[in-house]
């Protein structure tokens, strides 16, 4: 697995994203090291690859879709399935595949598993554009989801969240 920043940025180029998303990918790999840095069990180098191409997608879609299309792009591409998972379930905090049916997505279980999925999740969840945001902020903006999604995004902070107080 490469891990120099070059490298995936000409993959997110290749797939159609815009400064500005390889941008936030940046900035959500800064945090999500931060919080692989402090766990002392997650696969850095896993990591940092899956977060530098959680968002491939949106050159693709800048629908909730992105995930699901960034995930065929990826596979169709070659990227060893650890970052596809990464890239497939990063949404929020995850999407069970009864959820992905009423957004009209494949009916693939989207739930983050693994603690580099959960770290790349959350990290996204706490930047917005290519600013680092509150889980307050996060939560505050999130009004529209369903409660139990809500929470769900709410844990999955919590779990990763004591990487960083260790």
């Amino acid at each position: 697995m490469p891990d120099g920043d070059a490298y995936y940025d000409e993959m997110l180029r290749a797939a159609g994203c815009s400064l500005r998303v390889i941008a936030h990918c940046h900035e959500v790999r800064d945090l999500a090291l931060e919080f692989c840095d402090q766990s002392q069990v997650a696969d850095r180098a896993l990591v940092n690859a899956g977060a530098l191409l959680h968002d491939i997608g949106r050159g693709i879609s800048p629908a909730i879709s992105h995930a699901q299309d960034g995930a065929v792009w990826c596979r169709d591409n070659g990227i060893p399935e650890e970052i596809v998972r990464i890239v497939e379930r990063h949404t929020g905090a995850g999407l069970t595949a009864d959820e992905c049916t009423l957004l009209r997505l494949l009916p693939v279980d989207c739930m983050p598993e693994t603690i580099e999925e959960k770290i790349v999740a959350s990290a996204d969840n706490l930047v917005k554009g290519g600013q680092r945001i509150s889980i307050h902020d996060r939560l505050a903006a999130s009004l529209y989801l369903d409660k139990m999604v809500r929470y769900r995004i709410y844990r999955l902070w919590l779990e990763t969240e004591q990487f960083r107080r260790s």
